[in-house]
């Protein structure tokens, strides 16, 4: 059974984040924790790297209840009630993402402030962590910690955001600080991974001190067992914002890159967007043998067609799982719980061979 969460309500939260801040570290020892990934013959319990001991239940089947109000329902945004809940799919991840705010990216479609009311953000978090099939989230510190305290982290992946300090549209942001988790501190609340960017400019020296940065962090991560996802980019600025580039050669020179950081790739991971042309993801993929999971990017309006790219590349040998966010968080009509739930649904229940 979950434990009560040790905040109710989003207002409960404010008021034990002032009195009561080591309330973060109580939530985080007794969190219920679970293996990265689900296969169909995981039996051994999951350990704690902390303490060595067997923190999760490691069946391979995720149980437990969620409740919560749609946001476009026009409820109290006051309120979040979320327990995880979800069978899973075997040798794949559905990962919510919501680091954004922390690199001063806070603009959904035409809407430049959507992220920035952290009640209705939390509250579409606990929404999309409660469907079926859910794995987990990937945020900065201040988001997961809110999180633990609402209870809706329990038998999740939790994935730490490691370098938000190139900030979006600033001149440096190439030279991407890691200003957010350190391995030491996933390690220390139980985190079960860490995500880095990396995006390279040949015409940016801030670039090569984001790669070597990565590849330290990356070290770093191995050291301490702990899986990074690496999410890397070929780009180019253009009238002085950053594009990056999708094109398959861009795509496939990044993963290169990106496979070879660090001393050890055991283990890397890569978040990696669809092609430019769906139809290559086949041959860029061939590119590396590490597992890798999709990016949602910026879907705009057509999320069916986003879908349709994502069920195609989900078919490959070395993609198991998406990483997704602001589309699914905040679809175009409104409906969290459906967005989530297709999602899911392009996640095979079984994998070939």
């Amino acid at each position: 059974m979950s434990p009560a969460p040790a905040a109710p309500s989003v207002h409960e939260l404010v008021r034990i984040r002032a009195e009561h801040p080591e309330a973060v570290a109580e939530a985080a020892a007794r969190r219920q924790r679970r293996p990265l990934l689900r296969t169909a013959d995981s039996s051994a319990p999951d350990l704690n790297p902390v303490t060595g001991t067997g923190a999760g239940t490691g069946t391979g089947t995720g149980t437990g209840r969620g409740t919560s109000t749609s946001p476009g329902s026009g409820a109290d945004t006051g309120t979040v009630t979320a327990i995880g809940t979800g069978t899973g799919h075997p040798g794949q991840l559905m990962i919510i993402a919501a680091d954004h705010p922390a690199r001063g990216a806070l603009a959904v479609g035409d809407r430049a402030l959507a992220m920035a009311n952290r009640f209705e953000l939390l509250q579409r978090l606990c929404l999309a962590l409660s469907r079926p099939g859910v794995d987990g989230v990937l945020a900065s510190a201040d988001v997961l910690e809110d999180l633990l305290l609402l209870g809706a982290l329990e038998g999740k992946v939790v994935m730490g955001s490691m370098n938000r300090g190139g900030l979006a549209g600033a001149a440096f942001e190439l030279d991407d600080r890691f200003t957010g988790h350190r391995p030491e501190d996933l390690v220390r609340h139980g985190f079960d991974a860490g995500k880095l960017l990396l995006r390279i400019d040949h015409e940016d020296p801030g670039s090569l001190d984001t790669l070597h940065a990565a590849a330290r962090t990356i070290d770093a991560m191995a050291a301490l067992r702990l899986p990074v996802f690496v999410e890397p980019f070929l780009c180019r600025r253009v009238d002085g914002r950053l594009r990056n580039d999708l094109g398959a050669a861009a795509v496939a020179t990044s993963i290169a890159i990106a496979s070879g950081l660090g001393g050890t790739s055991a283990y890397t991971w890569l978040k990696v967007p669809v092609t430019e042309e769906p139809e290559d993801m086949a041959r860029v993929m061939e590119t590396s043998t590490l597992p890798a999971v999709l990016l949602g990017g910026e879907v705009g309006d057509d999320l069916e067609g986003a879908y349709a790219k994502w069920r195609e590349a989900l078919r490959l040998p070395t993609v198991r799982g998406l990483v997704v966010g602001r589309s699914l968080l905040y679809p175009v009509d409104g409906d969290v719980a459906g967005a989530v739930d297709t999602a899911v649904s392009l996640l095979r229940p079984g994998r070939d061979g």
